[in-house]
């Protein structure tokens, strides 16, 4: 039996790719590299994503999960083929992971590489064009199946050896996926995903505040986009960024998040977020700092809030107490 490497996202159209592959006949192991800009994806604590685990269970294949942080930083830092609306270096991304693959692919002995592509779906990386230089940069020419465009593409190994029936295989084009929502109900896939962005570098929100993390920290590590992505963000100076907590949980994360050289914020005597401020921070930072926290408390807008503030690095603790800031002050300092 022949075997085979899909590269498995849990979304509709990989679930579509594998399901294909099987009634082919088949052996098939999954892959999937996390980062944590991945929506589904894991916030630091390496567990593999309960929806995609579910996926392969269904399918009653073998996933593999495995994160890739550090290596994918420097995709982003510099990317071969530029970026997407936001910072998404999409094919440079595409070319990463399906070389990841290729390497687990050797290592089990597999034949050829799945995915769920679908030719016109994503503006970078799901081109004609686009295709190619994924094969061509991969070294992977004509071992990439896409079996749910295949017929509008050029043909692989597999299915000139015969290991595939192409006329088994599907064209689908552009970006509905009215066909894939079709073909699975015909297979009896109920549970899947609603198509979404799962990507956090392709949100406008989040990529303007990674442009400027990227501008202030090019060395950035895991911990500064675990930042990023917790709370509400505010720039308060060239050098100097708060967090604010919108709910619990939030306020957990960024409580386990300060460091000594952080700034930490709280209200003292009602109910409100925790903040963490990174960077310089002056004492007129300080301050705009504790009108936001006070902002997003439980007290009136027009009363005084006491917010306290300590910086451990500095041994440096306080406390003020404020106005809240209005909604126009916000909107200048929101990131």
């Amino acid at each position: 039996m022949a075997k085979a490497v899909i590269l498995f996202s849990g979304g509709l159209d990989s679930i579509l790719a594998a399901r294909f592959m099987l009634d082919e006949g088949i052996e098939l192991e999954a892959v999937n590299f996390l980062t944590v800009f991945c929506n589904s994806g894991p916030s630091g604590d390496g567990k593999t994503p309960p929806a995609l685990k579910s996926a392969a269970d269904r399918l009653n294949i073998v996933l593999r999960v495995f994160e890739v942080n550090d290596e994918y930083f420097d995709i982003i830092r510099k990317p071969k083929y530029g970026y997407g609306r936001g910072i998404n270096p999409c094919l440079a991304c595409r070319i990463f992971m399906i070389k990841k693959a290729a390497l687990y692919m050797k290592d089990i002995g597999a034949s050829f590489l799945v995915t769920g592509d679908v030719l016109g779906q994503r503006p970078m990386s799901q081109r004609q064009d686009a295709f190619r230089i994924i094969d061509r940069d991969t070294g992977l020419k004509g071992l990439i199946l896409r079996p749910l465009s295949a017929k509008l593409l050029d043909l692989t190994i597999p299915e000139k050896t015969g290991l595939i029936d192409r006329q088994r295989l599907l064209g689908i084009k552009g970006r509905s996926r009215k066909i894939q929502m079709e073909l699975a109900k015909e297979k009896g896939i109920k549970d899947y995903p609603s198509p979404a962005g799962g990507c956090l570098l392709a949100d406008p929100v989040f990529a303007k505040r990674m442009r400027r993390l990227m501008e202030r920290k090019p060395g950035f590590t895991l911990d500064d986009i675990l930042f990023l992505k917790s709370g509400r963000h505010f720039s308060l100076a060239a050098d100097a960024e708060l967090a604010v907590g919108r709910d619990k949980r939030d306020n957990e994360r960024l409580s386990r998040l300060a460091g000594v050289e952080d700034m930490y914020f709280r209200p003292a005597e009602v109910k409100g977020p925790i903040a963490v401020g990174r960077g310089a921070f002056s004492s007129e930072d300080i301050f705009r700092a504790c009108r936001i926290i006070a902002r997003y408390s439980d007290a009136d807008a027009n009363e005084g809030v006491k917010v306290e503030y300590k910086m451990p690095s500095k041994k440096l603790t306080g406390s003020v107490t404020v106005l809240p800031s209005g909604e126009q002050e916000l909107n200048r300092m929101r990131v």
